[in-house]
């Protein structure tokens, strides 16, 4: 008969398992640690820089497997090439083949900026750049600088940056560029492999990818300044981290500084004055449109084919006069389906010269006729069975069908700002406004008196119409407008309407006023700014004050521009014309507004440098986050209460 067990030698090696294994536990987590590990270059063929090479395709040989992130992007070979580089990962290695042929006594760059990465953790190489020379030497100086839109100083990400050693006007359009780089999500570029000379530096929205500017389509930025690279030693802080919250130390290393590295360039897109007719439209049988790709001071020639064209419009134009709509007056033309015509229009020709053009083409109503007439019948046999079954049921009714009304939108808030308008915009053009049926009243203590105001139209907004009156704050106003007050070409006529409202009070805003340094006797125009970067007030001055009243009560950002041609608009360049698009600049701070408050702020427009201005509350283009390794080794060690060996 077997022993029974000892119950106590039992509990004692049962104890001595869960130790080990608790110890064990502490000493390495399940699944052991994660790698940190970034992939190491052991080799490159040819050897990286490296001279008088003559091989167009690149080896580079890792310790592990990796990865390189979106290369035709991130990737830049410079010189630039015509031809399309292959770039392809495979395994631990990665192979770049040049398509064009190498240049003789040149040194060229593979900058992978930080898209090469460990193929299982993602942890990044870092900025690494790949150079060899089919010369005898390495040319190694670098510039950098930043690329912002002109308009608003936005980063611009990916656009072509390319220097020439050619100094004249005309290379930009007729030479690709010598070396080149591209911005990253901060607009930031450097440009690589630099030999010792004088250059010219220009931006470039490459639609045709043949680094040369040759449309217009195309965003670019130039500057007539040379750049001469240089450089000097110099010495920087490398902050060192213990984990993702806490600085281990902070070490100064000496590193050679390349200069000029604060390039700005600011980015626009010429306005495009070749003309062409884009499509014509008859959306509606009252009226067509034409669309032309740009403007122009003589309005097309129409001469009707199937119907007799004079006088039989009323012509209304865009601000630019690129969209000409014509409203037809005679109701039979409106009637009818198809209008053919004649036109005759100013377009640009293969040289680029305007000339007087003619085509022949057909408006057709994109609703027939007859289907329009069906569907008012149909209208008609809707009310009348609405109203013959009240009839019988003794309800009241309608003997007569309701004429069609003209009906335009009013916009006349509840509770408008002091400095805000009445504004009626108009469906269709008028033949007719009344000012006598047009009534305004002020309340003051509790009697209603007559208020003083203005009619008219809004400058450049067709068929759209202001009331202009006194407005003052805390007061209570009543407009009144009777029938027949306004009446369309077409006959339809205005039902009455009457609406209430009350100016805010003076103490439910704040004003603002801006002493802009720097700026007397220059025409200027500010703008103050909604968290959306957008326009809610504007001023222009040559004085260097900006005033801004009834502002409402929140958070603000503010904009100028030199008005160079004092039209009121921002205005972009022109390459050929040797003129830069209008300066920008952006107050760097969000502006809080209080109500009851009197804000006065002194502003230097150019203390900062361009590409440090605009708050990034409102920069759209935000900088990526730089890739780092995640540590995830330290935070997981932290959690379990033991030490990282690798620390």
């Amino acid at each position: 008969m077997p022993d029974k067990p000892n119950k106590g030698a039992l509990w004692l090696v049962t104890a001595a398992c869960l130790l080990v294994a608790s110890c064990a536990k502490m000493g390495q987590p399940d699944g052991g640690w994660y790698d940190e590990t970034p992939p190491r270059i052991v080799r490159t063929t040819p050897q990286d820089q490296g001279v008088n090479v003559k091989s167009r395709k690149i080896s580079i040989y890792f310790d592990e497997y990796i990865k390189v992130d979106n290369p035709t992007e991130k990737v830049v070979i410079s010189p630039p090439q015509i031809e399309q580089a292959e770039i392809q990962a495979a395994g631990k290695k990665i192979e770049v083949e040049l398509k064009d042929s190498l240049k003789p006594n040149t040194t060229y760059t593979v900058d992978f900026s930080d898209a090469i990465s460990d193929n299982n953790e993602g942890n990044p190489l870092g900025n690494y750049t790949y150079s060899f020379s089919t010369g005898d030497h390495i040319d190694t100086l670098e510039v950098a600088g930043y690329v912002l839109d002109a308009q608003n100083l936005e980063p611009i990400k990916g656009i072509l940056v390319g220097l020439y050693a050619d100094l004249s006007d005309t290379v930009f359009t007729k030479q690709p560029m010598l070396r080149v780089s591209r911005t990253d999500s901060r607009g930031k570029f450097i440009i690589k492999g630099i030999a010792p000379g004088d250059y010219r530096i220009y931006a470039l929205q490459d639609a045709d990818n043949n680094y040369v500017f040759n449309q217009k389509s195309e965003q670019i930025a130039f500057t007539r300044d040379v750049i001469t690279p240089t450089f000097k030693p110099d010495i920087r802080q490398d902050t060192i981290w213990r984990d993702s919250l806490h600085i281990d130390s902070i070490a100064r290393v000496p590193y050679t500084h390349f200069l000029p590295d604060d390039i700005t360039l600011r980015a626009f897109t010429e306005t495009q004055t070749d003309r062409y007719l884009i499509k014509t439209e008859r959306a509606e049988p009252d009226h067509f449109t034409l669309f032309f790709s740009y403007g122009d001071s003589l309005l097309p020639q129409i001469r009707g084919l199937n119907f007799d064209a004079e006088d039989a419009f009323i012509v209304e134009t865009s601000e630019k006069r690129d969209t000409i709509t014509y409203w037809l007056e005679d109701t039979t033309l409106v009637n009818q389906d198809t209008l053919r015509m004649e036109l005759k229009y100013m377009a640009t020709d293969t040289l680029g010269v305007l000339r007087l053009q003619t085509d022949t083409t057909e408006m057709l109503a994109k609703v027939p006729y007859e289907k329009r007439m069906k569907q008012k019948a149909d209208k008609y046999e809707d009310w009348k069975k609405k109203q013959d079954r009240a009839k019988k049921r003794g309800k009241e009714y309608e003997e007569t069908y309701p004429v069609e009304l003209l009906e335009p939108e009013y916009h006349a808030p509840s509770e408008p700002d002091p400095d805000q308008n009445v504004t009626i915009k108009m469906p269709t053009p008028l033949l007719k406004a009344d000012t006598s049926c047009i009534h305004l009243y002020s309340k003051h203590d509790t009697l209603w008196y007559r208020s003083p105001f203005v009619f008219r139209q809004k400058e450049d907004c067709n068929r759209t119409y202001e009331i202009l009156g006194e407005w003052r704050p805390g007061v209570e106003y009543s407009l009144e407008i009777d029938t027949l007050a306004f009446t369309d070409i077409y006959g339809k006529s205005t039902a009455p309407f009457k609406q209430g409202f009350k100016v805010k009070s003076e103490d439910s805003y704040a004003s603002l006023l801006l002493d802009i340094t720097g700026m007397a006797d220059t025409t200027i125009v500010v703008q103050l700014l909604n968290s959306s970067d957008q326009p809610v007030k504007e001023t222009m001055t040559d004085n260097g004050t900006a005033e801004f009243f009834y502002v409402k009560p929140g958070v603000y950002y503010v904009r100028m521009f030199i008005d160079s041609n004092r039209n009121g608009e921002w205005d972009t360049g022109d390459y050929a014309a040797d003129r830069q698009a209008e300066t920008t600049y952006y107050y760097p701070e969000k502006i809080e507004c209080k109500a009851k408050w009197d804000l006065t702020l002194t502003w230097n427009p150019t203390a900062r440098r361009l590409y440090q201005q605009k708050p990034l509350e409102i920069t759209k283009q935000k900088p990526e986050k730089e890739k780092t390794i995640k540590r995830r080794n330290l935070e997981r060690a932290s959690k379990m209460g033991i030490t990282y060996p690798g620390d």
